[in-house]
């Protein structure tokens, strides 16, 4: 069993480059935050390092291009002289990076390998311009095939997936569908108001803005979908700190929030291929749906036990077809959770309370670790303005790529099915 004591995230409105700041100044605010939230030390550290029982996992996607810094995982060093010793990595999987490091951390406490791990997932993508920054982004894709060369890969590639859906529903109509996605972005965004760390709280988006698309205000960048579509470029990172069974009764710890379940599952690499493969499948992504079963059945749960969901909303339409990847609907009726309430803050599914990566933020490398987090917080009644009432389990989806990469965990209270 494994048990998640909390963690912290910066505030993902902030620009490192601008206030002077760098990557090992991220990762001693970050750290030092998760463990003033958790009560845990350095102390404590040194103290589990002397028996083995800890180890430190980084989730990032491309340090290498974004500022010039790979080896990763020894950075913690540069952190605190207590993580001399302590066995660190980095993991990767484009912006499931840091799903990838949970993934690793949870298992080596189910095994016994160790009793604690330290998580941090982190991306600053700021010190670049927004054209070199799409042309980066585009390795978290088949670069030669789908990147290289074309301005804003990954705004093409999701407007496509808003295509595959209209050609995988023929029924669904066209401006149902593209009004839903409008109102996707308007419920990210209003939440967004209420999460103190999120970068757009002070934005502004109403329905009438997302849903016209293709002007000076509200510019198409991929297909059918618009900059209202799109999540945020973003510099932040997220810590959270997991521990054993055997940890909480040592230390005595009133802990109640565990990891129930997990999916990973991984879908061809290029988009054609993706959309060849779910020619019999009712789901336009059908790995991702997998992904979510695979969860309910390792968890004991189902759709109708998750109070509330964080999802990749890295674009509207993958939100979009997240919805009945879940099971909240049918796939090819998704719109009606949208149209009715169900997935608002106040509905019987809400879906990115925190405001989602268009919301809150999308730091690549951190992503995963932030829904994690939040999942965690809802579990745990420590939302604070974004708390969505009696929450007993939080079920997450992050994605790596055009959905290649697809990890789902579920986060839940001990005691409660």
């Amino acid at each position: 069993m494994v048990h998640i004591l909390g963690g912290a995230q910066t505030d993902f409105e902030r620009n490192w480059k601008k206030e002077g700041k760098n990557l090992v100044a991220l990762l001693k605010e970050v750290i030092n935050d998760a463990f003033k939230e958790t009560g845990f030390s350095f102390d404590e550290l040194i103290r589990l390092n002397k028996d083995n029982r800890v180890e430190a996992f980084v989730g990032n996607f491309i340090a290498e291009d974004y500022i010039d810094q790979g080896h990763l995982g020894a950075f913690l060093t540069e952190v605190n002289e207590a993580f001399y010793g302590i066995p660190s990595a980095r993991y990767e999987a484009a912006c499931a990076s840091s799903s990838v490091a949970l993934d690793a951390a949870i298992t080596k406490i189910k095994v016994g390998e160790i009793d604690v791990a330290i998580v941090v997932g982190f991306e600053i993508m700021k010190y670049v311009d927004s054209k070199v920054g799409g042309d980066i982004l585009g390795r978290a894709a088949y670069y030669e095939k789908e990147g290289k060369g074309i301005d804003l890969p990954f705004p093409k590639l999701f407007g496509r997936l808003a295509d595959a859906i209209l050609d995988k529903y023929p029924e669904l109509d066209e401006k149902r569908f593209m009004d839903a996605l409008a109102k996707i972005a308007v419920i990210n965004y209003e939440n967004a108001k209420r999460n103190p760390n999120a970068q757009t709280r002070k934005w502004f988006m109403n329905y009438e803005q997302a849903s016209n698309r293709g002007n000076d205000t509200n510019q198409l960048v991929g297909g059918r979908l618009a900059i209202s579509d799109c999540s945020q470029v973003t510099d932040g990172a997220c810590c959270v700190i997991l521990c054993s069974e055997r940890y909480i009764k040592e230390k005595d710890l009133n802990n109640n929030v565990i990891v129930k379940g997990y999916g990973h599952r991984n879908a061809p690499l290029l988009f054609d291929k993706k959309i060849k493969d779910n020619a019999d499948s009712e789901y336009v992504l059908p790995w991702t749906r997998q992904a979510v079963l695979d969860a309910y059945r390792r968890s004991g749960l189902t759709v109708n036990d998750i109070d509330v969901f964080e999802t990749h909303d890295c674009f509207t339409s993958s939100e979009y077809a997240a919805i009945s990847a879940f099971g909240i609907t049918a796939p090819g009726k998704e719109f009606e959770a949208i149209e009715n309430g169900t997935i608002s803050f106040t509905g019987t599914k809400p879906i990115n309370p925190s405001g989602g990566l268009i919301g809150c933020g999308h730091p690549v490398g951190a992503s995963g670790a932030r829904m994690f987090l939040d999942c965690y917080k809802q579990v745990a009644c420590k939302a604070g303005q974004y708390q969505v009432k009696n929450v007993k389990n939080a079920m997450m989806l992050n994605i790596g790529g055009s959905a290649t990469t697809n990890y789902v965990f579920i986060l839940g209270a001990k005691d409660e099915r």
